[in-house]
């Protein structure tokens, strides 16, 4: 089993903003030494290709396995990801409260190509985390976007979007199902 503090890199991978201070995500980050925050040029106006590239290369500039930590709208970008790439050092993907994208009665305008969201089955274990009462997701499209990446789910309860507002902090479900991953890779 890989070892997750001494084994692996972990890539966060924000959405829509970056994760604020109050983020579990940010928490992470701080609190493990192999954590890595992928940062964008522009958290507010993504464009696609912008993002799939600077995730394109944490992946390429690291030596160790890695899994990816996404949330939001960094969920569609490790699907378009998964969906054009082999896992190269990927070894696994949590994604966390799964943005839909198709979905623009409750997206901003400045969100650009993250539609359609790709379905293709991801090349490394994942798992899908969402909230029952997610205002960017419904709990069947979040399950239907884990069907097509052949992803495990989670219905984690109502946890809003999973994010600061949701005031989670270090999120010690969340580890436990990180832990649950990293204990597919190898398998």
């Amino acid at each position: 089993m890989l070892d997750a503090t001494a084994d692996c890199d972990f890539l966060i991978l924000p959405g829509l903003g970056n994760s604020g201070v109050d983020h579990w995500q940010s928490y992470w980050c701080l609190s493990f030494r192999n954590a890595t925050r992928v940062l964008q040029d522009d958290w507010e106006a993504p464009v696609l290709s912008d993002w799939l590239a600077r995730l394109d290369a944490a992946i390429e500039n690291g030596t160790r396995p890695a899994v990816l930590i996404c949330h939001s709208l960094s969920c569609s970008l490790a699907a378009h990801w998964a969906s054009r790439n082999k896992p190269s050092r990927v070894v696994a993907a949590l994604l966390v409260a799964p943005t839909d994208v198709e979905n623009r009665m409750h997206l901003p305008e400045n969100i650009l190509g993250f539609d359609p969201m790709p379905l293709a089955r991801f090349p490394v274990p994942a798992l899908a985390v969402t909230s029952s009462n997610d205002p960017y997701v419904s709990v069947a499209r979040a399950q239907r976007f884990a069907e097509g990446w052949g992803a495990d789910f989670c219905n984690a309860g109502e946890l809003g979007h999973i994010n600061s507002a949701s005031r989670l902090e270090f999120w010690p479900q969340g580890l436990l199902l990180l832990g649950q991953l990293l204990a597919r890779i190898g398998r």
